[in-house]
């Protein structure tokens, strides 16, 4: 059965998504559980170090649980870097805890080139006034993640995907003045936008896709055992369901060592 989260530790490789969901725990979790929630900066292949150089009071504490979600083990490319991952967050666990990772569903590796282009719309809005009541709208930023013609290398199963970011205001004179991070030059969106209000960047990002077979194997290498998949982050969702399984979602456990 669910049980209550007593505390949670976020780890990113930058300081600037750190610094912003920093601010957002900030806003979002009051007083009473701001405490209970860590941002730090560092790797997942030496979680230890990023937690004795951010958080030396955390270095000796042995987590429950640890989700690598929205397809984040993707940037290990290599089965060398898989395992550094595994064996640092097994050491930062107690035997017999859990493993979640979130990863595209197995039917995009073998699905011959075609790659699954997948997008949504975040709403760019300000508070209407000095005293944060209503939210004005002023814009909209489309992220796009894939496209059809992305290279795909069967040999080292690394797909290199498309990453873009289309930034629309309804006015060019709305961008908050507020914020002055919106206005900076380096900013590139904002910097770059045309007289109508329009812009847009992309980038190639290298991201491995995976099996069920090379988790499960990988996993027994660094001390884990497959335990359950699902094909959503939903527990009823089979993985082989071919109408609802969108993801592959491995849950892992901590093999317990009998001393």
């Amino acid at each position: 059965p669910p049980s209550a989260v007593n505390s949670v530790v976020a780890l990113d490789r930058s300081t600037a998504m750190v610094n912003y969901g920093s601010e957002n725990a900030d806003h979002d979790l009051g007083d009473e559980r701001r405490s209970d929630f860590l941002y730090v900066c560092g790797d997942m292949r030496d979680i230890k170090t990023s937690l004795k150089r951010e958080s030396p009071e955390h270095e000796s504490e042995l987590f429950d649980t640890t989700w690598l979600l929205l397809g984040s083990m993707q940037h290990l490319l290599t089965n060398d870097d898989i395992l550094a991952c595994f064996s640092s967050v097994g050491s930062v666990m107690r035997d017999g805890g859990t493993v979640v990772i979130e990863l595209p569903h197995p039917r995009e590796t073998f699905s011959m080139g075609e790659c699954t282009r997948n997008g949504w719309t975040v709403p760019l809005v300000e508070s209407d006034g000095d005293d944060g009541g209503d939210e004005k709208e002023y814009g909209e930023l489309n992220i796009i993640w894939g496209e059809e013609d992305d290279v795909f290398d069967p040999v080292a199963q690394i797909r290199l995907f498309t990453v873009g970011l289309e930034l629309k205001v309804n006015d060019p004179n709305d961008i908050p003045s507020a914020n002055p991070v919106l206005h900076d030059e380096n900013f590139p969106l904002f910097a770059k936008m045309k007289k109508e209000g329009k812009t847009s960047v992309s980038e190639i990002v290298p991201m491995r896709l995976f099996t069920l077979q090379e988790i499960d194997a990988l996993a027994r290498c660094a001390g884990f055992e497959l335990v359950a998949k699902f094909g959503a982050l939903d527990d009823e969702v089979s993985i082989e369901d071919e109408d609802e399984a969108f993801r592959m979602v491995c849950v892992l456990k901590k093999v317990e060592i009998n001393t």
